[in-house]
């Protein structure tokens, strides 16, 4: 079903978290990571922080219809972008910690959605118009983040060794595709919104195919960090319905539709 608007992305994402509860499903991480983020964009609408908050309720929905569609073609017979199939291939796998399924989804969403998304909301020039509001979401992400850092300390407890091996620390791994990412993502927006068709096809796939490496490089790292990703694993939550739940209460008002 396509969302016609915010308030149905929240709801529709809110009830991929609780089926996820209810089954055990590790897609509930990054559903319930979006959700919150989701509910503090549409706050930041309500309270005027956007220069038109018509228009970013247009641009999330949007945003939001892209996770829609790959998460409904994952389920109808594992097709899907690339990076999608990539990141939900990985569900199942029990080698694979909270924190990586977490930037596997936050990779596939900005490094592929955000452009096409931003691109669909004002083609042409009118793109520039967008980019003030597009901005001001990195501000929210930031916060979504920190608190979510918490809530996966609380389940993964010594998440922070990556930072001893890696020389990154847990809120810079999840943070990597939000400030990076988020700033090649408006670049590949504005040229989506001035292509063609069959040009703009053509970036959408070439997209698909880099956020796929990069969803791959996620989930085998160097092997400098393998063996923390080792012991994290062996020490953080296998609860799956615990985990969501922690990550779907980061944000304090962010409460389950």
């Amino acid at each position: 079903m396509t969302a016609q608007n915010i308030d149905e992305v929240v709801d529709r994402l809110a009830e991929i978290v609780r089926e996820a509860t209810r089954t055990g499903d590790r897609i509930g991480y990054f559903a319930a990571l979006y959700r919150q983020v989701t509910v503090e964009i549409r706050t930041a609408i309500h309270e005027g922080q956007f220069e038109d908050g018509a228009r970013m309720d247009r641009f999330d929905t949007l945003f939001g219809n892209r996770y829609f569609a790959a998460h409904d073609a994952w389920r109808r017979d594992r097709s899907g972008p690339r990076c999608w199939r990539e990141t939900f291939g990985l569900l199942d796998d029990a080698d694979t910690v909270i924190v990586q399924h977490l930037v596997l989804g936050v990779n596939a969403h900005i490094n592929l959605d955000l452009a096409v998304a931003a691109a669909g909301t004002d083609p042409g020039r009118d793109i520039q118009a967008l980019r003030h509001d597009f901005l001001l979401i990195n501000d929210i992400l930031a916060r979504v983040v920190l608190a979510v850092q918490d809530s996966v300390d609380a389940v993964s407890p010594l998440l922070s060794l990556l930072d001893r091996v890696g020389g990154r620390t847990d809120e810079q791994i999840l943070d990597f595709s939000i400030v990076q990412s988020r700033a090649e993502a408006w670049h590949n927006a504005v040229l989506l919104a001035g292509q063609r068709e069959k040009d703009r096809e053509t970036t959408i796939d070439r997209l698909d195919i880099r956020a796929a490496v990069l969803a791959r490089l996620i989930a085998r790292p160097t092997a400098l960090v393998r063996p923390a990703l080792e012991l994290i694993r062996h020490t953080e939550s296998d609860d799956v319905a615990e985990v969501i739940a922690h990550l779907d209460n980061a944000v304090r008002g962010a409460s389950a539709a």
